[in-house]
């Protein structure tokens, strides 16, 4: 790890000493309510016309065994035809493969319903356009997509479970944990070539998976999309990312239920996409909830689409790694991301309870991009937390390069995190890229491990940040000097 350096170090020591802040340029509190506002001026759910199309009408049985794959597909296509509508499916457990949204089109799962996903890889070809963890390629088609369209959701108080487990997709990342055993396939080698492809430059139509290979899609993936809603559904089992927008334009996700416990079962990771409203959604995942990213190294950076605009409100953490993650995959940049009044429930009856941190910046030496102007308010945690706070370049051992991002203008405002944590706030930049501009007002940790620990800063302030009862002045009492 660098060392920090010793001016940053002795101007946080005396200004987080005395409490002062420090104005700049790091935003308001009533700057960062308008900017709220302004995200939710600017999205606006679809509308679909009162025109009904029920899958049963079109050959679907919902006894649980009778593939639907087409009769759902028929209804969505004449749904569409018909300038719009919802694509009813009514209480039963209907077995499908893939299903490819169209615009003006909303899938409306009643509650009552499930619809239970094939788990046989061949159901989901021909391969589509994807982004597998930052990098293009064409793979199995996520269990539902929609590519290049308008005005489309998936809606209802049903169920959608992908049906993933040890046996089932889940044992592809090649892990012991998830039913990997030796002799069998996993995705290693083809997501090293696919790495590899993309940090080449290797064109596009030549990066085909799919078909004897074990790159797992992602659950509901909208890709280079306008105006998507998600909202009311509960997601079970997904094989890899839940709900994962790529490209997309304004985006709705409300009141969804995401129960995910398996690999890289991350909750909901808008990819390069602007104008985004995450509201009320409760996440019980093994991943992060909700992980923000824009493109992976040098494919993010050929892409170049940033993530901004996004706002995340009145959620439910209640397992996973980060509450709220930025990365790692961000070399396009992340900014502009207010997220407020988030609760991580302590909730000893989940197999896997709580999160790592509430707020997670990670990123590498190769990924070049920015993360600025990210806001966090009004948490609640009674929950265990590893580092509630943290900020690293080194993810998953992430180093041999230069192309850290330049991260800046972080606020963490009113938390109250009564459960036990490690360190409470770690903060590591390196001396060639310092995190500048880090604002924390009124943060209350009551069972820490270890004091905070903040290295290769600048601009850093912090107003009544309490530690186990004691205000804490960060920068004399964890940073050590050359």
């Amino acid at each position: 790890m660098a060392r920090p350096v010793r001016r940053d170090v002795l101007r946080m020591g005396a200004l987080m000493a005395g409490g002062l802040p420090l104005l700049g340029t790091l935003p308001s509190a009533a700057a960062q309510a308008d900017d709220a506002a302004a995200i939710v001026a600017r999205v606006r759910p679809p509308r679909f016309p009162d025109a009904w199309f029920r899958i049963d009408s079109y050959g679907a049985v919902g006894d649980g065994t009778t593939d639907c794959t087409r009769a759902i597909d028929a209804a969505v296509r004449a749904c569409h035809a018909a300038g719009g509508g919802h694509v009813l499916v009514p209480p039963g457990r209907w077995a499908t493969g893939p299903i490819h949204l169209l615009s003006r089109v909303d899938l409306h799962v009643e509650e009552g319903a499930t619809l239970l996903f094939s788990t046989d890889p061949a159901d989901y070809l021909p391969v589509v356009l994807t982004r597998w963890q930052g990098v293009e390629v064409y793979n199995y088609s996520p269990l539902i997509y929609a590519y290049r369209q308008r005005d489309i959701a998936v809606t209802g108080r049903g169920v959608l479970d992908a049906q993933g487990d040890n046996a089932h997709w889940w044992f592809w990342i090649g892990s012991g944990q998830y039913g990997w055993k030796s002799g069998m396939p996993n995705q290693r080698a083809d997501w090293a070539a696919l790495e590899k492809m993309g940090e080449d430059g290797t064109p596009l139509d030549q990066r085909v998976f799919g078909d004897g290979h074990y790159l797992r899609p992602s659950f509901i993936q909208p890709h280079s999309c306008q105006n998507v809603l998600i909202e009311g559904v509960t997601l079970r089992r997904s094989p890899m990312w839940n709900i994962h927008p790529v490209l997309c334009k304004n985006v709705t996700i409300r009141d969804v239920s995401i129960d995910s416990l398996g690999p890289n079962g991350d909750g909901c990771d808008p990819d390069s996409c602007q104008d985004v409203v995450i509201r009320g959604t409760t996440f019980a995942t093994h991943d992060d909830c909700i992980a923000i990213k824009s493109g992976r190294d040098q494919d993010g950076r050929r892409v170049g689409v940033p993530s901004k605009n996004i706002l995340i409100e009145d959620c439910v953490f209640r397992s996973g790694g980060g509450a709220v993650a930025i990365g790692s995959e961000m070399s396009a940049g992340v900014s502009d991301v207010v997220a407020r009044r988030l609760r991580i429930p302590l909730d000893p009856s989940l197999d896997e309870a709580s999160v790592q941190w509430i707020l997670s910046v990670k990123s590498t030496s190769t990924r070049g991009g920015y993360i600025r102007d990210i806001s966090v308010s009004d948490v609640s945690c009674p929950a265990w937390t590893y580092v509630p706070f943290e900020v690293t370049f080194t993810y998953q051992g992430g180093a041999g390069g230069d192309l850290y991002p330049d991260v800046s203008r972080l606020s963490a405002k009113n938390w109250s995190v009564t459960g036990q944590c490690d360190h409470p706030i770690r903060i590591r930049g390196v001396e060639t890229a310092p995190v500048h501009d880090v604002r924390l007002t009124n943060l209350r940790f009551d069972q820490a491990a270890n004091q905070p620990l903040v290295q290769n800063t600048t601009g850093v302030t912090a107003r009544r940040v309490v530690v186990n009862g004691t205000p804490t002045a960060m920068g004399t009492a964890t940073a050590t000097t050359p």
